[in-house]
């Protein structure tokens, strides 16, 4: 970089090569564009290419699109959110009664559209979008006392503001107080008078103001910078099937589907039992591995690339969380709850 280039177009200029290699990476799995290219529309927003970035949420909303959306109110929230910051509030909010209309039931679309309404000053329609939020995916008001990691930012949202309109604690916001394990309380990190510490030419105010967000900090970045799940590798019966009829030296490593699929949970509750986090299964498709084994140069049959394939898959967001509740279906696709299945003690 040039002495006299700036710290931000330097910035700007790595995160527009980022999404671009991601595009190109999107080309070669398509079936993953749908979390390739909202990475890629992230890094342009941070660049300031806001435009570039909504015609990559056009593209995976187009309904030539490649591959089904897995989750398109997710797609269409962050589109929403993208044009409000560069002027189109009018269909930034038609998108949004949209997204709300079809009531999700994954928390992403929601904490989006939502926290798009709390930046532009839209309080209680924020309010009103986190608590359809909670009702639609955890029922009644404090019901639930262990509710899924997923919806959590759905009920902090929420009570950050309620904090801001005055309102008082319900049940939803004492469960999330509860499940905050920060050591400043949810009660002092959306104190709305904390806005005005940062103004004040008090020293000693200011260092307290900074500590407190210090604090918040660190939970977030405990949660962004965790690293991507240790992923088992599970193929389903008729991948298995045909991986071993096309190279019949994977046997040795696969001798029968049952015997693969004991050796998921095995291994997997081995890991969980020494202290490994984030753990997680990802399934493999015979045409995928072919794909992924050209790309390395190397080939199908060789034992080694198989945990190479399983983190490449993890890296693209394939990865699905283990172990899942007991009352969830399967990892294993068998048609019953993981607590009649594998989850069996």
């Amino acid at each position: 970089m040039r002495p006299d280039t700036p710290a931000e177009h330097a910035d700007s200029a790595a995160h527009v090569a980022e999404a671009e290699r991601l595009e190109r990476t999107a080309g070669l799995y398509p079936q993953d564009a749908e979390h390739l290219l909202s990475q890629a529309a992230a890094h342009l927003e941070l660049a300031g290419e806001r435009a570039r970035a909504s015609a990559l949420y056009d593209r995976l909303l187009s309904s030539g699109a490649a591959v089904p959306l897995e989750n398109p109110a997710l797609v269409r929230a962050l589109k929403a959110a993208n044009l409000w910051e560069y002027g189109h509030e009018a269909e930034a909010r038609a998108i949004i009664d949209g997204v709300r209309a079809t009531a999700p039931r994954t928390p992403g679309p929601w904490v989006i559209v939502a926290e798009a309404l709390e930046a532009h000053d839209e309080l209680q329609e924020a309010h009103e979008t986190f608590t359809r939020a909670a009702t639609v995916l955890t029922g009644t008001a404090g019901e639930d006392p262990e509710p899924p990691q997923e919806v959590r930012p759905v009920l902090v949202g929420r009570h950050r503001v309620r904090r801001m309109l005055g309102e008082a604690h319900d049940a939803w916001d004492t469960l999330a107080d509860g499940l905050h394990t920060g050591p400043v309380s949810l009660d002092e990190l959306h104190d709305p008078k904390r806005v005005w510490s940062l103004g004040s030419d008090d020293p000693a105010e200011l260092r307290a103001e900074i500590s407190r967000l210090r604090a918040e900090l660190g939970g977030y970045r405990q949660q962004l910078s965790r690293p991507f799940p240790v992923a088992v590798l599970h193929w389903p019966a008729g991948e298995l099937a045909e991986l071993v009829a096309a190279y019949p030296s994977l046997a040795a490593e696969y001798p029968s589907h049952e015997e693969h699929l004991a050796t998921i949970e095995a291994a997997l509750r081995e890991l969980a039992a020494s202290g490994t986090p984030n753990l997680g299964i990802v399934t493999a498709t015979v045409p995928s591995y072919e794909a992924f084994a050209a790309s390395e140069g190397a080939g199908p049959a060789e034992v080694s690339l198989l945990p190479q394939y399983a983190t490449t898959l993890a890296s693209r967001g394939r990865a699905r969380p283990w172990p899942p509740a007991a009352t969830d279906p399967c990892w294993c696709s068998s048609g019953r709850t993981y607590g009649e299945c594998h989850g069996v003690r």
